[in-house]
């Protein structure tokens, strides 16, 4: 990346809706960007999201807040793709596939036009699907365009095993693989209470009777948590928003953070051309390293399967044209 052409902490944030939105407020209280452009084809929605943030910047880190346009991705850092469509009643999966694979080939081909030399993170759903277009329009680097893949589901595993056990979120760990949907799993393998192995603290902890029981219940709860919020308020925002603040962080500062974003997979975990959610090393220039562990045979099949969904949703995109 030319650093001398491409401002250090600037974010180039694609739709200004409720994750957009959401993510800039959150971003901007975060101190971690000095630039935040926002992008978004209805012109009277995101000055007024602009200008709802501006009046807030007393109270927050100095940060340049303005309405984008593509130029602004010549010398972006970061670009967040929160665009895309909801799916409407009586349309098919592939419809709104087609629908939003349209919208990031197109901001993807703006994106080229300004000579880029930013990281590209994709939350346009399906994400998986998205990112893989994404990639693929591009050309780049599959390190250099990600997608927020199972992050927020990361989270929500955090929040549903500290509640079960009543321990502090901060000494609960552990990561949700795959697709970011249906298909996703818990990784229990990978995760840890208290620095021991799940199936080590739960002899001591005691909190329930039935360990297997109670772990099918929280892994089905983090795959409908979604749907949940969905129900009750139209659309997730808060918890999207601050998962994305997470990954911003760690590339605006080159952290080397392990996270659960979705990338292309290129023979690790023994699966090739889809893009899905495994720890991944993440900094200053996108998915620096995959980290490739040995999972047990139940996850390793969990993780084919979930790569099986995403492909064929790939197969019926590309028939369709």
């Amino acid at each position: 990346m030319n650093v001398t052409s491409v401002q250090r902490r600037k974010v180039v944030i694609v739709g200004a809706g409720a994750v957009g939105a959401t993510f800039a407020y959150a971003l901007a209280q975060s101190g971690l960007a000095d630039d935040i452009a926002l992008i978004d084809r209805n012109e009277d929605l995101v000055r007024g999201q602009v200008l709802d943030l501006a009046h807030g910047q007393p109270f927050f880190p100095t940060v340049h807040i303005h309405v984008g346009d593509p130029a602004d991705y010549a010398d972006a850092r970061l670009i967040v793709l929160t665009a895309g469509v909801a799916q409407r009643p009586g349309e098919t999966r592939l419809q709104l596939l087609q629908k939003n694979a349209a919208v990031v080939r197109a901001v993807t081909t703006d994106i080229m036009a300004q000579n880029s030399a930013a990281v590209l993170l994709v939350v346009t759903n399906p994400v998986d699907v998205m990112t893989y277009v994404a990639l693929r329009h591009t050309g780049w680097d599959r390190g250099r365009v990600i997608g927020s893949g199972t992050v927020l589901d990361s989270a929500r595993l955090r929040h549903l095993l500290s509640t079960h056990c009543e321990v502090d979120i901060h000494n609960v760990h552990g990561y949700v693989l795959g697709e970011h949907g249906d298909s996703e799993f818990v990784a229990w393998s990978m995760t840890h209470v208290a620095g021991m192995p799940i199936d080590a603290f739960c002899p001591i902890c005691g909190r329930c009777t039935n360990w297997n029981a109670a772990r099918e219940r929280i892994q089905q709860e983090v795959r409908d948590s979604a749907y949940h919020i969905i129900g009750y308020k139209g659309a997730t925002s808060f918890a999207v928003g601050l998962a994305l603040v997470r990954i911003a962080g760690a590339i605006l500062r080159g952290e080397n953070s392990v996270l659960t974003v979705s990338t292309l997979l290129d023979g690790e975990f023994g699966l090739r051309d889809v893009c899905l959610s495994v720890p991944c090393l993440v900094s200053a220039h996108g998915v620096s390293r995959i980290i490739e562990g040995s999972l047990p045979e139940r996850e390793q099949a969990a993780l084919v399967a979930s790569a099986a969904i995403l492909q064929a949703a790939l197969a019926q995109l590309e028939a369709a044209g």
